[in-house]
């Protein structure tokens, strides 16, 4: 592998998929759930478009469809997953910021919990891209644009309940939380504003 930047298990748990930047393609393993071992040999990988540059990926909580960030290209790409053998199809793919916008580098990319939205930042436009998921065909249409109240959103995530979303805006030192408005998706600042030195990562406990 030459710049993997994300390893994340499929819904079935069987799969350990790896959008890799530098070979700009996304690589899947099986899992040995008794050694704990990987394999990719004789396992299909997700193909990209040239220079795309795959960073993150999500799996949609129902249907089986997967969303790839590209960090190059700033694109996401809708991807079918057939669960039985880890293949991954391409069927769309579409940018993550305005035509006009030059200089953007793509980062995450998360399902919301209904499945209703699919959420992407980034970093040099400092926004959250906003798509809705067509349920029958997974793939998606934008909805907006929300500034991240920040410079360079690198992740972001939901809290359990996918109420509000959380940005780690890194280059200005900041966490900011969004309301997620369910029927439209669209975000709102609650005007909560942690600040932390060069966050990069949040992540919730399961704990209750």
């Amino acid at each position: 592998m030459s710049h993997p930047h994300h390893t994340v298990f499929d819904p079935t748990g069987r799969f350990l998929v790896v959008p890799d930047l530098g070979l700009n393609r996304i690589i899947l393993f099986t899992l040995n759930a008794e050694t704990g071992g990987l394999t990719s040999r004789h396992l299909p990988f997700g193909t990209t478009q040239e220079g795309a540059g795959p960073r993150h990926i999500s799996f949609h909580p129902v249907l089986p469809y997967a969303y790839v960030v590209n960090e190059l290209d700033s694109t996401v790409t809708v991807y079918a997953f057939e669960k039985e053998n880890g293949r991954l199809t391409m069927k769309q793919t579409i940018p993550t910021v305005p035509s006009h916008v030059n200089g953007n580098t793509a980062a995450e990319i998360a399902v919301s919990p209904c499945g209703r939205f699919v959420y992407a930042s980034n970093r040099g436009h400092n926004s959250i891209a906003i798509f809705a998921v067509d349920q029958q065909t997974g793939e998606l249409s934008p909805i907006g644009w929300e500034s991240t109240k920040g410079a360079t959103p690198r992740f972001f995530t939901f809290d359990p309940f996918g109420t509000f979303l959380y940005v780690a805006n890194e280059d200005s030192d900041t966490i900011v939380a969004f309301k997620v408005d369910g029927k439209t998706g669209e975000l709102q600042p609650t005007g909560w504003i942690l600040e932390t030195e060069s966050p990069v990562c949040i992540v919730f406990s399961s704990l209750r």
